[in-house]
């Protein structure tokens, strides 16, 4: 029997007949991995940061200036775009490293989302596809840390925050693990 679907198989030389495919989606495919840290005993309240457009978010985060101007004025969970054979656990634990200086953290097992969408900023491109490894953990707010790739970094109140305060579909990602928002704008 042959089948017509295209699977999400991929491989470079593409020597695995109709199974498999060396193309990627057209609208692009990013893995990622977000590191949502909540306050000790508030559960609510989420560590979110305004990004520092100085600090090199192409090497921590996988993101170009457009990209940071673009978002720096919202609140963002830290995250990261997968290196290329990095598993979604190394990638949680240099975002961790990179991003908040923080080393001793316990991390849950990822949260597997995964979702196609047309972007948001470019809505006539064809969809894109994510797939989102959502990793857990508790900070007391005394470990709060303070880092140059951050002009802000707080512990907010998600349960009182609009979705329009957040950057990067980030609001998204925080359903996704759980968080209801106070409203849209």
């Amino acid at each position: 029997m042959t089948t017509d679907r295209r699977f999400a198989r991929f491989n470079a030389r593409d020597t695995s007949g109709p199974l498999a495919t060396h193309v990627v989606p057209e609208g692009g495919m990013c893995l990622s991995a977000f590191v949502v840290l909540t306050e000790a005993g508030s559960p609510n309240h989420v560590l979110l940061g305004h990004l520092n457009s100085n600090a090199n978010w192409d090497h921590i985060g996988g993101l170009d200036s457009e990209r940071v101007t673009a978002h720096s004025n919202g609140w963002m969970i830290p995250s990261c775009h997968l290196l290329l054979k990095e598993s979604p656990q190394e990638a949680a634990r240099r975002v961790l490293d990179e991003q908040l200086g923080l080393k001793d953290v316990a991390l849950s097992e990822p949260k597997v989302v995964s979702e196609v969408y047309a972007p948001k900023r470019f809505p006539d491109l064809p969809s894109h596809w994510d797939l989102e490894f959502i990793f857990r953990g508790v900070l007391p707010r005394r470990e709060l840390p303070t880092v140059t790739a951050w002009k802000e970094l707080s512990f907010v109140d998600v349960s009182r925050t609009k979705k329009s305060e957040i950057a990067r579909s980030h609001e998204d990602v925080l359903e996704s693990a759980g968080f209801k928002f106070a409203g849209m704008t």
